[in-house]
């Protein structure tokens, strides 16, 4: 049962990094009109480095992608990892109303990073 759950986690982790990645070379998503100031310089920063938001999109889809699958998903996991950093202090950060998804997020990717932590152990 916990190996079932966790699939389905991971699947919908996945899609959203895909979401996320393939709104950045498609742009269907709206952007808000209320984002905080200190959001729209962040923004505008990542815009004015031309290569970092396609990278970033790049990371997002073959993450995703990874994730899904059951025996890519350690490498999924370590792509994503410093996307998730990223979510992670923009949210804690500079604009903290998307705090609580971007810690279910975590809680879902930590989860899969224990779970995959002796496919790790030679990294270290």
């Amino acid at each position: 049962m916990k190996r079932i759950i966790l699939n389905v986690l991971s699947a919908l982790f996945g899609v959203m990094m895909i979401n996320g990645g393939l709104n950045k070379f498609l742009n269907y998503m709206p952007t808000p009109e209320n984002m905080s100031k200190a959001l729209v310089k962040d923004f505008k920063a990542l815009v004015e480095i031309s290569w970092l938001l396609p990278l970033i999109g790049v990371a997002e889809i073959i993450g995703g992608l990874l994730i899904i699958i059951p025996k890519t998903r350690a490498l999924g996991a370590l792509i994503l990892f410093p996307v998730m950093v990223g979510i992670l202090l923009t949210n804690t950060i500079v604009e903290p109303n998307g705090f609580i998804m971007t810690l279910v997020l975590w809680i879902i990717f930590i989860w899969i990073l224990l779970d995959n932590k002796k496919k790790y152990t030679p990294l270290f």
